[in-house]
């Protein structure tokens, strides 16, 4: 539900750092809640889409490349004009599994070694971008791996399928 009222703007409308109001291209960009804005090393904000539809990684398919691309590119330049970072500073992924289910894309300070950002979790957005391209259902397709920790209801699934 928090998702949904940044998106309607019911709540951390002072927060929001870009906007583009397109129901099916647009999307918002706020900084993380991790991040205290107060140093640019630990830089850390969210995209999160409009699409209600659009839960993961795996929902996306060539029609979405043009949401993909204006997420890429506005975000970069929303965070170089207000913060003074360069695209080419920043890392911009998106998990899979995610922690909660509303497409959204993670821009974090390239020196800064945040949480789910190692290979096994982030998916670099221009790397979908381009699988995407290729291939309008790579992500339908192809095996994802993921990390889970064994406290995760998931985790205890996959347990009780005889599949860990």
């Amino acid at each position: 539900q928090w998702v949904y009222n940044i998106l309607e703007k019911k709540a951390e409308a002072d927060r929001i750092v870009h906007e583009n109001p397109d129901p099916s291209d647009g999307f918002v960009l706020v900084p993380d809640l991790k991040w205290n804005q107060n140093q640019l090393d630990d830089l850390y904000l969210i995209a999160l889409v409009h699409r209600r539809e659009l839960k993961s990684l795996r929902d996306l398919t060539a029609e979405h490349l043009p949401l993909l691309r204006n997420v890429l590119q506005e975000g970069k330049e929303a965070i170089a004009k207000r913060f003074g970072v360069p695209g080419s500073q920043l890392r911009i992924y998106l998990h899979y599994q995610p922690s909660y289910h509303h497409l959204h894309m993670h821009f974090t300070a390239l020196g800064y070694d945040a949480p789910g950002s190692s290979v096994e979790r982030a998916h670099l957005l221009a790397d979908v971008i381009d699988n995407l391209a290729m291939d309008s259902t790579y992500y339908q397709k192809r095996a994802l791996t993921f990390p889970l920790r064994a406290d995760e209801p998931l985790f205890k699934k996959f347990q009780e399928a005889g599949k860990v």
